[in-house]
């Protein structure tokens, strides 16, 4: 774009999930600071009905309180950066308004990915725990753009500084996502953690227990069962409790992250803080389940040369996700191995030499650079 030539319009169709949408605050930031280019929000808010339910996908407003939502009228924008289901409803909807002009970039993996919806995202940004068809409208970057702000981590610093120097180091916290398939938490799991909060105890450390939304009602009272009153402990299901997640990332020695939390695993790795990965155990038909996920990860992967063999896969690739006989996944172990593979993390209870000397990639860098090279040809010729 020449300098005579006018910015595009961009805008930000954000709902209030604060993860998600900073993931595209990410990418607009970026776009400011390299382009020139800025965006407006356009926030929505959900009818009651949709703030946990979950509408069909497609282009419609019908899930949206447009009494409480930013105004969504034209003129219509050149570019619109979006995430999750239901913000990518209304970028789909603006999209067809704008008589398909409107370009979309949507960060992490659509919802319900039929064909002919995913053929009307312009970009589709997905990270490596994602297993995407391989169309030529997805790029797959390495970690998903998730980072805590320093500002955030100096607000969690200044609340809790005074509280957690007073507890014996090592500082060591559990972050406790939930069940999610193949995957469940049972006593084993149970027990594993427990001994390695009971070895954290025997080093003269803290263990630091944190549940989330998603923990099952009673998990941390049966993991900390029979520990001394040395362990800390936050439950989401006393919510007069105050939650210490930000305070315990700018000031704890090492973590442990159960696997099934994606999100909890990057923003410990981009610290540069000593990660472990507490590996899940597979529910009743969650080894099938696994086969099934890591024959997608083998057939969704992109392409790795030109030969005939390459490109036979990736037509068959197609054609079953065509059929809806193999859809998009995520596929966990796959990402875990990762981390590891990149020194970012260790498995829980392993020699982690090295883990948490160097944070990972800024999430500006690398990635984004390369998610900017694909967003300039959207705009030309506009």
């Amino acid at each position: 774009m020449s300098q005579s030539e006018t910015p595009p319009r961009i805008w930000r169709v954000l709902g209030d999930k604060r993860g998600d949408n900073a993931q595209v605050e990410i990418v607009a930031e970026a776009l400011a600071r390299d382009r020139g280019w800025v965006s407006d929000l356009r926030h929505l808010e959900m009818l009651p009905q949709f703030v946990v339910g979950k509408p069909r996908v497609g282009p419609t407003l019908y899930h949206i309180d447009q009494s409480l939502s930013d105004p969504i009228e034209p003129p219509w924008p050149d570019l619109i950066l979006t995430r999750g289901r239901r913000p990518a409803n209304v970028a789909l909807w603006i999209k067809k308004q704008s008589g398909g002009r409107a370009r979309i970039v949507l960060v992490g993996k659509p919802a319900g990915w039929f064909s002919h919806q995913m053929a009307q995202f312009d970009l589709i940004v997905t990270s490596s725990e994602t297993l995407p068809a391989p169309f030529d409208n997805v790029m797959q970057i390495d970690l998903p753009l998730m980072k805590i702000s320093e500002a955030r981590l100096e607000a969690g610093r200044k609340a809790w500084q005074a509280r957690l120097d007073t507890l014996p180091r090592p500082l060591v916290v559990f972050l406790i996502g939930g069940p999610t398939s193949p995957f469940v938490y049972n006593a084993e799991m149970e027990a594993r953690l427990r001994a390695r909060m009971a070895q954290v105890l025997a080093e003269g450390g803290t263990p630091y227990i944190v549940g989330s939304r998603r923990t099952p009602k009673g998990f941390l009272d049966r993991v900390t069962a029979g520990l001394s009153d040395g362990v800390q402990r936050f439950d989401w299901s006393q919510p007069d409790s105050e939650n210490p997640y930000t305070g315990l990332l700018a000031l704890a020695d090492r973590f442990v992250v159960t696997g099934d939390s994606i999100s909890m695993l990057v923003e410990v790795a981009r610290l540069g803080k000593a990660l472990e990965i507490v590996a899940l155990p597979y529910g009743g038909l969650g080894k099938l389940d696994d086969l099934r996920r890591r024959a997608a990860a083998w057939m969704f992967q992109a392409r790795r040369n030109e030969g005939p063999g390459e490109a036979l896969r990736l037509a068959l690739a197609r054609g079953l996700y065509h059929m809806r006989l193999l859809q998009q996944t995520r596929h966990f172990p796959g990402f875990h191995q990762i981390l590891i593979d990149r020194g970012l993390a260790s498995w829980m209870g392993e020699p982690s030499a090295g883990i948490g000397d160097h944070p990972a990639l800024s999430a500006t860098d690398g990635d984004v650079a390369r998610i900017l090279a694909r967003i300039d040809p959207l705009l030309s010729g506009r």
